[in-house]
């Protein structure tokens, strides 16, 4: 290994180590640390590059994934999973998992940015499996860290009627039952930051069906949405059942 200086390279192997790898496995040491560089500790060399490239190795590892394991499932499941799966909230559970956070070096106002931590976690993910890919050109280093997420990740997603995207499964049902979409207000109710910053609501034939609040539009919308798809679809359902 050639990394700049001990502490760092103690790091790295700490790392991988977590990750249930080895030291003696092929890794490229350089293009691990140049993963877990965030572009505030140099505009030249950091995780940039890698994480573009990193972008096209979680998608196929989960295809893989999702190919090896489920080969029944139609492709219109497989894109439903996969989306969850290489979602920014996804890989960045899976990082913070592994304490990945920890280990990126970051400097100045980015490491106090909340908003951008998940961005941050997941940017970093996707580039050290590019590192890794690009040390073995095989998913060899991943799969055995990796597939137990996906594995987790997928089992909750197939229990999962609106498969994680409520906004999607609400729009699909209204259009299907009554030829009409949802309509969604939003309004900001909290600081920069806060987890609750936007108020979303959901309308449906004149009267408002859900709420929900999150740190980004996106997120509330999906929350609202959630609310509104149990109540006019899930719910029914379970009444008609009794």
């Amino acid at each position: 290994m050639k990394i700049g200086y001990p502490n760092r390279q103690r790091q790295l192997q700490k790392l991988v180590e977590r990750l249930g790898l080895s030291e003696q496995d092929a890794i490229q040491w350089h293009l691990l640390d140049l993963a877990l560089t965030h572009p505030s500790i140099s505009m030249e060399a950091n995780y940039e590059q890698l994480e573009f490239v990193g972008d096209a190795v979680v998608r196929l590892a989960a295809s893989e994934f999702l190919w090896e394991t489920y080969p029944q499932q139609p492709v219109g499941e497989f894109s439903a999973i996969r989306s969850v799966l290489v979602s920014d909230r996804f890989l960045a559970e899976i990082a913070e998992s592994y304490g990945m956070g920890r280990y990126l070096l970051i400097g100045g106002s980015a490491a106090q940015d909340r908003m951008g931590e998940q961005s941050r976690l997941a940017d970093c993910l996707e580039a050290i499996l590019a590192a890794f890919y690009l040390s073995t050109h095989n998913l060899q280093l991943i799969h055995p860290w990796l597939e137990p997420h996906f594995q987790k990740g997928a089992t909750q997603i197939l229990r999962d009627p609106a498969r994680q995207n409520y906004k999607a499964a609400l729009q699909e049902w209204t259009q299907s039952h009554y030829k009409v979409l949802p309509e969604y207000t939003v309004t900001e109710s909290g600081p920069m930051g806060d987890e609750e910053r936007y108020t979303a609501q959901v309308w449906f034939q004149g009267k408002s069906v859900g709420e929900g609040r999150g740190r980004s539009i996106k997120a509330a919308e999906q929350v609202a949405a959630q609310e509104a798809y149990t109540a006019l679809v899930i719910s029914p359902k379970n009444q008609n059942s009794d």
